[in-house]
């Protein structure tokens, strides 16, 4: 991701960034880590940049919590900020390409947009984790009628499929680069009739960071119309039995297994895992039921919130574990005399949220996007609110 190496930036010029250029709106330094954050606001969005030390040089890079889809306004601000405070650059990688087709703006969405947004099709498919986009985009040109939601946590390929929605004109395609475990909260009920998993990351160091989980297939089924189906596919035989444990225990659904099919779209890597005689599992769940409506009306406000004197030295420094969710205040920064910007992890085990959360004398508020509105981030909140309640 775009970054730049200078020779250090000297303490005056550090001191003073926010006067120097009108792009920085302020300076956050670490209280508890030694990465420095810049606070940016350019072309209506709002984002931070980490300052690092390496050697002798200074780093300056994008925040991976509130990174902006459009690379390209990283690598902007990165190049005027080196104009405006005079930076020697060691080296960089911001060139910008202007052979790439721009991004099909209308197709990406932002998680805060499904608070209240309109579906324009009346019908709907979800792909979680859908990588190069091959059986997205196969599958937005088989069902023109269906509006296609692929769901990429990997920034690169969410661009990447956004410039092949642009090239090929599909309208029928949306894009979000979130993840998906928290996405399908916002979506609802009775909505979808696929859901897409194909081929997760197994995880089996590190099994809490799986998609599939208890919860996400609660949540699948909720969103799921009466006959819709989940679809799973994976090489993993661990994952492939984790799954079956999750799956058969569903009374609400019917599962139907097969094995080494020949789908009508193959990935290289499925391609590639073929060659290699590896079984590849398909797992259908379908829905039998049909799912209460889920309301959205939570509140991430922060009444009677603000920042009092040595309040950085009364948060805890150890996660909050409570009965179904935690809250962890990663890191502490100082703004100015009065000012913190926390790095907080909280809601749900198996599917955190991270976010910054700002606060002053005068308000607090979650920079640069509020949580997704789920019940378990909901609870954390609310945690969260009684240690910053003045």
């Amino acid at each position: 991701m775009p970054h730049i190496k200078v020779k250090p930036i000297s303490h005056s010029v550090w001191e003073s960034i926010d006067q120097l250029t009108e792009l920085v709106v302020f300076r956050a330094d670490p209280l508890n880590g030694t990465d420095y954050l810049l606070g940016i606001e350019y072309q209506g969005e709002e984002f931070l940049l980490q300052r690092k030390r390496e050697k002798e040089l200074d780093m300056l890079k994008y925040d991976k919590v509130t990174r902006p889809l459009k690379v390209s306004l990283i690598k902007e601000v990165l190049a005027l900020l080196a104009l405006d405070l005079k930076l020697e650059i060691v080296s960089s990688n911001i060139a910008q390409s202007r052979e790439k087709p721009p991004l099909a703006s209308q197709a990406f969405k932002k998680i805060k947009d499904f608070e209240s947004i309109a579906y324009p099709f009346e019908t709907m498919a979800v792909e979680v984790g859908f990588g190069s986009g091959r059986h997205l985009l196969y599958q937005a040109k088989k069902h023109p009628e269906r509006l296609h939601i692929g769901i990429e946590i990997h920034t690169p390929s969410a661009q990447q499929v956004l410039r092949q929605i642009e090239l090929q004109g599909l309208k029928n395609i949306w894009v979000v680069n979130y993840d998906a475990r928290l996405f399908l909260e916002m979506l609802p009920s009775n909505s979808c009739e696929k859901i897409f998993v194909h081929f997760p990351v197994p995880w089996d160091k590190k099994p809490h960071r799986r998609v599939i989980s208890p919860s996400f297939t609660e949540e699948s089924l909720r969103v799921l119309a009466r006959g819709g189906r989940l679809e799973l596919r994976t090489d993993s035989e661990k994952y492939f039995w984790y799954s079956m444990e999750l799956f058969f225990a569903l009374p609400q659904a019917e599962v139907c297994i097969e094995k080494n099919i020949d789908p009508t779209v193959t990935s290289k890597y499925e391609a590639r895992w073929k060659r290699q005689e590896k079984d590849i599992y398909e797992v259908q769940v379908t829905s039998r039921e049909h799912s209460e409506e889920k309301s959205l009306e939570i509140d991430f406000s922060f009444s009677d919130c603000g920042y009092r004197a040595g309040l950085e030295d009364r948060l805890p420094p150890k996660a909050i574990i409570e009965e179904g969710y935690f809250v962890h205040f990663e890191k502490i920064y100082r703004i100015g005399e009065s000012r913190l910007l926390l790095k907080c992890a909280f809601g749900s085990f198996d599917r955190p949220e991270h976010k910054y959360i700002s606060v002053d004398k005068e308000m607090c508020r979650y920079y640069a996007s509020t949580p997704v509105k789920t019940s378990v981030n909901q609870q954390a909140h609310q945690k969260i609110v009684e240690y910053l309640h003045v």
